[in-house]
């Protein structure tokens, strides 16, 4: 009997979200370790799901926990963000029903403390493909100051991103996360929700993946495949993923896409992609907050393509 390592964040809601889609495909971009994508392919019996993932663990365990479905799935691995333009190529446009994305790091992910994810892990990785080339670090003990600074205020917006840099510069080379967090700590904002060291790697971690970078990428892909009917489902996990996805989800939905200052419309009026299905980002339920404290950060919106 396989043991289940992980929970997938607002279960319920991807669940009721990608219901009754009747025939066609549903790809999900992360499929980590399985859990939304067998929801799907369990409340979808006519559905095919194509599951892309980078992460070798993840792809091992769900090809064993995905099988009793057979040839309903595929899995592909990579980052999603290329990925996803093959399968694009590949496929009729109209038959994709669903498209999920659950950007972030699993929960697996960061209680394996040799991936280094962790502020208590011994060593310095963060690579969710471990065969990447850039790892955590590199960026600590490798990137001049100014780099640093850059990550820290655009990707933790830290405030004293400044301070931060200087002293990572002068007590480096670091060798494992705990270390790092450790001599941080004193220059780390606190809070009751989260540890001080959170802001600190999560932007280290989004440099060393270029989840920015990806996400924008899987947008744009999604944007210019001109899908009919497809729902798209973005589960994010921080502000600067959540207003990436909200801005998009905005001007997909405009038919003008002419600048505000523009005295009459010259665009062609024609260019909504569909509609915005939630105007604040849907969040969990209290009993899932108590049961996946991990849960409190994701935010998902949902797009409804209509061509």
């Amino acid at each position: 009997m396989q043991e289940i390592p992980h929970i997938p964040v607002l279960y319920r809601e991807v669940a009721e979200t990608f219901q009754d889609l009747g025939n066609g495909i549903v790809i999900d971009c992360t499929m980590g370790y399985g859990g939304h994508s067998s929801l799907i392919l369990e409340s979808n019996q006519n559905i095919k799901l194509i599951a892309i993932d980078q992460d070798q663990t993840a792809i091992d365990f769900s090809s064993k926990r995905l099988a009793k479905f057979g040839e309903r799935v595929s899995i592909r691995k990579g980052r999603f963000s290329s990925v996803i333009k093959e399968i694009l190529s590949e496929v009729n446009a109209a038959d994709i029903k669903g498209i999920l994305a659950d950007i972030g790091v699993s929960s697996l992910q960061l209680d394996q403390k040799e991936r280094g994810f962790s502020y208590e892990s011994d060593n310095l990785d963060m690579r969710m493909d471990k065969g990447a080339t850039l790892s955590a670090s590199n960026v600590v003990n490798e990137y001049s100051k100014s780099e640093l600074e850059k990550i820290l205020l655009e990707y933790g917006e830290l405030r004293n991103y400044k301070k931060i840099a200087d002293v990572i510069v002068k007590n480096r080379p670091f060798v494992s996360a705990k270390e790092l967090s450790e001599t941080l700590k004193p220059h780390m904002p606190r809070g009751k929700k989260i540890h001080p060291a959170t802001l600190l790697m999560q932007a280290i971690r989004i440099e060393v993946n270029d989840e920015l970078g990806e996400l924008k990428n899987l947008l744009k892909s999604i944007e210019e495949a001109k899908l009919p009917h497809a729902k798209v489902a973005i589960i994010s996990f921080h502000s600067l993923e959540d207003r990436i996805v909200k801005k998009e989800f905005a001007k997909w939905s405009k038919s003008c896409i002419c600048p505000p200052e523009a005295f009459r419309c010259t665009c062609g009026n024609n260019h909504q992609l569909g509609k915005v299905l939630t105007k604040k980002p849907i969040m969990a339920q209290a009993d899932e907050l108590k049961e996946n404290v991990r849960s409190r950060s994701a935010k998902m919106r949902l797009f409804q393509m209509d061509m």
